[in-house]
């Protein structure tokens, strides 16, 4: 399941007039985690979304597995979406008006839910058929964690995955998605966390 190589191929975004990065390239293989750092506004999260064929590159392409991933049709792309990977985003995509249990499976089908109980009692929501509009924005992004370890994608993207966390909780998602990449997914990580960035396999710096 796991194995899976992205390579960025001279490419170049931009946000409006402003030029963000030119003709990067860096190849990543799974078993990597690999942080993208930067200052505000340098375009770590475009980066992220360009890597996760959310958006296209205004100059080259992205190859997953040798493959030209940035002419996929939208079908393939939705494919990959579904079947290997899995993101972390700041929102999280909480669903307010469902419970944790859902948030975490997407599903209302019992098979499947013992393993999405798990992954709540990994990150400390014992709440799993309360609605998810009752929860803080930590646990918000906790219950987003929770749903990728359920998932297990091969590819993770994570954005600020620990902005805005206290001490305990920024290590214990540092420590959950090293351990993503230990067990052989490649994880990219937006990061303004110096010490999560460290703790990387490798780190693409923009804005130099």
């Amino acid at each position: 399941m796991r194995g899976i190589s992205v390579y960025a191929d001279q490419i170049t975004a931009q946000a409006g007039d402003k030029l963000l990065f030119q003709d990067l390239s860096f190849q990543a293989n799974g078993g990597q985690a690999v942080a993208l750092i930067g200052q505000s506004g340098a375009g770590k999260t475009t980066l992220l979304n360009l890597l996760g064929l959310l958006s296209l590159p205004s100059k080259g392409k992205i190859l997953i597995n040798g493959e030209n991933a940035s002419s996929w049709p939208e079908g393939k792309r939705e494919r990959f979406w579904r079947e290997k990977a899995a993101f972390l985003y700041q929102d999280a995509g909480i669903i307010n008006e469902e419970s944790l249990l859902y948030n975490v499976s997407l599903t209302k089908v019992k098979k499947g839910q013992e393993q999405a109980l798990h992954c709540l009692k990994i990150l400390g929501l014992t709440q799993a058929y309360e609605k998810a509009a009752v929860l803080s924005g930590g646990e918000k992004r906790r219950l987003g964690l929770a749903r990728l370890l359920y998932k297990q994608g091969q590819v993770v993207y994570a954005d600020e995955p620990t902005a805005s966390l206290d001490a305990a909780n920024r290590q214990l998602v540092t420590d959950l998605l090293l351990k993503q990449a230990q067990a052989g997914a490649l994880v990219f990580i937006a990061t303004h966390d110096e010490k999560l960035g460290q703790k990387c396999d490798a780190r693409i710096c923009l804005g130099e």
